[in-house]
């Protein structure tokens, strides 16, 4: 009889460990925190993207969570720290301003995994993660330089630090391989997103007499102001057309879902280790949107033909001779810049109107 029982109780609590309620426990739960709102169309909204192709891919394994529009900084120490509370076991921080707080984090928790979105500080529990984005951004500067006609881009850009500028230098380079005589303006806002100050810089751009305009923000707000005045826009982070329907001629594209899938693996097979991570099309971490009809054909051609030397390693954007804006040779003909040089960039290419303020 007490045999029987023993048999009884091991089964019961065989069978309870296979429950919904026990495997739902046994999901990984993994946190993501926002700079911007989801809803923004742009940075944010591709991160959540990302976030539910992870869900969508391991639906039975994973739990995610995510906190909007946190500010860089105590904030977001605040919100690291809760979900490592929480017991979330894999944490996504997408800015880089979160970059401190959450290495702080890091260290309070060891066996939680932090992985940060641009930034360049590394711990045994936290990695780096970006995209190659300079790839699509010198996609959509041929585009860019090719439908302007006063010669003169306007840029609308967040901080001056290294991502931002050689997103800026990237273009410019692809504005100027098929157009030697376009400059390209830039403006700063000194945020990542602030739609009022964003329209506010397309106009002022407009007004200066740029016919085209691009961006490194993460709102509608310029393509809104491009459709409004009438001038051709680049989006950013996500294809924006919807904010400027007929003057959208194509942007670079995140799709983080690639990263967050293969992360969230790794930590599951219990390979991960703390590295920099930074993909691009050959991953297909980024990507460039459609091109607007209006774009001439042979340009059309041109880009797919970039897109595709680029994607099999046969083009690398930042090769010499590349001069800065005072025409100096910064980059000797036929030499690579390293992967830490493209990293830090800190000055601006030959063809750009505007100062890095320090």
């Amino acid at each position: 009889m007490r045999r029987a029982l023993l048999i009884l109780s091991v089964l019961a609590l065989a069978l309870a460990a296979l429950s919904p309620l026990a495997l739902a426990a046994e999901k990984l739960k993994v946190g993501f925190v926002y700079v911007g709102p989801v809803g923004d169309g742009g940075w944010s909204y591709q991160h959540d993207l990302g976030r539910k192709h992870l869900e969508e891919v391991l639906k039975d394994r994973v739990e995610t969570s995510y906190v909007e529009a946190v500010p860089e900084g105590a904030d977001a120490e605040r919100v690291f720290e809760e979900f490592a509370r929480r017991g979330f076991k894999v944490i996504f921080g997408t800015s880089f301003g979160y970059m401190d707080p959450m290495l702080r984090v890091a260290e309070r928790y060891p066996d939680v995994v932090f992985m940060h979105c641009s930034g360049y500080k590394r711990a045994k529990n936290m990695g780096t993660y970006f995209g190659k984005i300079e790839q699509p951004r010198y996609l959509s500067g041929l585009v860019a330089g090719a439908m302007t006609r006063s010669n003169l881009i306007g840029y609308v850009a967040a901080f001056p630090i290294p991502e931002v500028i050689r997103g800026i230098n990237a273009f410019t380079m692809g504005v100027r391989k098929v157009n030697p005589q376009a400059r390209v303006r830039v403006v700063w806002t000194f945020s990542w997103y602030d739609p009022p100050k964003e329209k506010e810089a397309a106009k002022a751009l407009i007004s200066a007499g740029c016919d085209v305009l691009a961006m490194h923000a993460d709102s509608g707000a310029v393509p809104q102001a491009a459709e409004e005045s009438g001038v051709w826009v680049v989006g950013y982070n996500s294809d924006m057309s919807k904010f400027a329907p007929t003057r959208h001629l194509t942007a670079p594209v995140w799709k983080w879902g690639a990263v967050y899938e293969a992360v969230v693996r790794d930590v599951m097979e219990g390979r991960w280790k703390s590295e920099d991570i930074w993909w691009g099309l050959e991953r297909g971490v980024v990507d460039l949107a459609p091109i607007n009809k209006a774009v001439p054909q042979e340009i059309a051609k041109l880009v797919e033909e970039e897109k595709a030397r680029m994607a099999s390693g046969q083009l690398e954007i930042f090769t010499g001779p590349i001069k800065d804006q005072s025409g100096k040779v910064v980059v000797e003909e036929g030499r690579r810049m390293t992967d830490e040089e493209i990293l830090s960039m800190k000055y601006f290419v030959e063809g750009v109107e505007g100062n890095i303020p320090q």
